[in-house]
């Protein structure tokens, strides 16, 4: 039975999370068995930002987030959240710690992405797994990914290659966003800025602790869901052959 996304924030609601989850949530429901009862597992989310994804990486172990950013740190302690401040790339925990390390939509954030990779192998136990997202194709790169400080888009190729370099063996590897790909690259290409949304980045302004998502009116955000949950049906079963991210899932030996 897969495991069921759950629906508490308010970036849950929006489609284009709601699918990452639920495309995440496919590889980790196929290559992490059920914990047995009394097993305690740790789950890293490198770059949790203000922890919008531990109450779904929850399902796996106890989460501890880290992000280098103490303005989104702030939020996540209001939330209760185990969360602490480091760099993907100098993780202050021991060897052979974590049952799982996420990095979702991180690595593209870090000019040291070899360092990023090296040290989720080394804290990861032996058979551990590393969840990766990471924007697709370096001609999508738009507005978005200047407000977002991003260092690089990635193809599928590319980055089972890194991993496999830095020691990973790569479980399964996919484009996501498949079905809404040609919608996305069209407004990318064609409006490629868009300055109006909000970015820590872009301001000293305490509130804003994370960059801005472009809202997606009713019944379109509500139709995308389902195209999410069909596409996420479909990344269970075989590798999508492009879209507007990558989705991969890998094994420390």
């Amino acid at each position: 039975m897969a495991t069921p996304v759950l629906t508490v924030l308010e970036e849950d609601k929006h489609a284009w999370f709601a699918g990452r989850t639920r495309a995440i949530q496919k590889y980790l429901d196929l290559e992490m068995p059920p914990r047995r009862p009394g097993e305690e597992r740790l789950v890293l989310d490198v770059g949790s930002g203000a922890g919008n994804m531990v109450h779904h990486l929850a399902h796996y172990g106890h989460v501890i987030g880290l992000d280098y950013n103490p303005r989104p740190l702030t939020v996540a302690h209001q939330r209760a959240l185990d969360t602490t401040q480091g760099m993907g790339n100098f993780l202050p925990f021991p060897d052979n710690t974590f049952d799982l390390v996420a990095l979702l939509d991180t690595v593209e954030h870090i000019a040291d992405e070899f360092g990023v990779f090296e040290e989720a192998l080394r804290v990861l136990k032996p058979g551990g797994k590393l969840m990766v997202t990471v924007p697709a194709f370096m001609w999508l790169w738009s507005y978005n990914d200047e407000i977002n400080e991003h260092e690089r888009r990635y193809t599928a190729p590319e980055l089972r290659q890194k991993l496999e370099l830095s020691g990973f063996r790569v479980k399964r590897i996919s484009y996501n966003n498949f079905f809404l790909f040609p919608a996305i690259a069209g407004i990318r290409l064609l409006r490629p800025y868009n300055p109006d949304l909000e970015s820590p980045h872009l301001t000293q302004d305490e509130e804003v602790y994370q960059v801005e998502m472009e809202p997606i009116p009713e019944p379109v955000n509500s139709i995308l869901h389902f195209v999410g949950w069909l596409e996420a049906e479909m990344v269970q079963r075989f590798s999508l052959p492009f879209g507007t991210s990558v989705l991969c899932i890998a094994e420390k030996p």
